[in-house]
C-alpha cells in the first residue's frame, strides 16, 4: 500500500493536466448545493473556476449561484453533470443510488469528487454496508465507470470554511483514487479550495481517512497527515 501511494504521489508531482498546466478555468458541476456543495462551489470560483450548482431544490442551487457571483450559475442535475469537465455530488449517502439512476450512464468517464459519508442510522443498510466495506469503494460501485476521487469527507463544513487558504502550513486533505489522472487533477482542485492535498493512495486505502479514522475532523499539516496515515 505505502509503495501504491509513493507511486501515485510521483505521478502527481510531475504530471499536470495540461487545463490546470495552462492556468485555464475548469468547469464544475455540483450535485446537491447545501453545506458542503455551496462551500467548495464558493472557494472553486474564488480560484477563477466556473461552476454551476444543482440541487432537487431549484431554489437551493439558485441562491448558491447568487451567493457566489459571476462565475456561478444554476441548473438541472443533468445540466450540472453535461456543464462539468469535473463533477462534485455532496448529497446523504443514500441518496447515490438515485443519483446513478438519473445521471449514472452521463457520468461515465468523468472526474468525479466523492465527499459522501455513509451513516447507518440516516442510510440504513446501504450506509452500514458503505461503512464496513470503505466508503470510497462503495461508491464507486454505485458510480460504475465514474472516475473517482476521495476527498473532503472527513471535516465538516464550519471547519472546512475557517481553515481555507489560511497562511502556510495550510490544512492538509488526503485524496484518494484509482485513476491516476483524476487523482491529479483532484490533487488540484484540494489546493484551488485553499487546502494542502496529500496524495493518500487507492480507493480502498482511503478508508483510513473515512468518517470516524483517527484522523478525522482533525487539522493537520501535510506532514502530520502523512505521518498519521503512515505515507511516505
Amino acid at each position: 500500500m505505502k509503495r501504491r501511494a509513493f507511486l501515485l504521489a510521483a505521478t502527481v508531482a510531475t504530471l499536470v493536466p495540461s487545463a490546470f498546466a495552462q492556468g485555464n478555468a475548469t468547469k464544475i458541476g455540483i450535485i446537491g448545493s447545501g453545506r458542503i456543495g455551496s462551500t467548495f462551489g464558493a472557494l472553486w470560483a474564488k480560484s477563477g473556476h466556473e461552476i454551476m450548482f444543482s440541487d432537487r431544490d431549484a431554489d437551493v442551487a439558485k441562491k448558491a449561484a447568487e451567493a457566489v457571483g459571476s462565475k456561478a450559475r444554476s441548473g438541472s442535475v443533468e445540466q450540472a453533470v453535461a456543464f462539468g469537465d469535473v463533477v462534485f455530488i455532496a448529497v446523504p449517502y443514500g441518496a447515490l443510488p438515485a443519483i446513478a439512476q438519473q445521471v449514472g450512464p452521463q457520468l461515465k468517464g468523468k472526474v468525479v469528487l466523492d465527499p459522501n459519508n455513509p451513516v447507518p442510522a440516516r442510510d440504513g443498510e446501504l450506509g452500514a454496508q458503505a461503512k464496513e466495506k470503505g466508503a470510497a469503494v462503495s461508491t464507486a460501485a454505485i458510480l460504475p465507470g465514474a472516475r473517482l476521487v476521495r476527498a473532503f469527507n472527513s471535516w465538516g463544513y464550519q471547519k472546512l470554511t475557517s481553515e481555507a487558504n489560511r497562511p502556510a502550513p495550510r490544512m492538509a486533505i488526503p485524496v484518494a483514487a484509482d485513476d491516476p489522472q483524476a487523482l491529479k487533477v483532484g490533487v488540484q482542485l484540494v489546493r484551488d479550495a485553499g487546502f494542502d492535498p496529500v496524495p493518500a493512495g487507492s480507493l480502498a486505502a482511503s478508508k483510513a481517512f473515512d468518517l470516524g479514522s483517527s484522523v478525522s475532523g482533525k487539522v493537520m499539516t501535510a506532514d502530520e497527515m502523512r505521518k498519521a496515515l503512515s505515507l511516505p
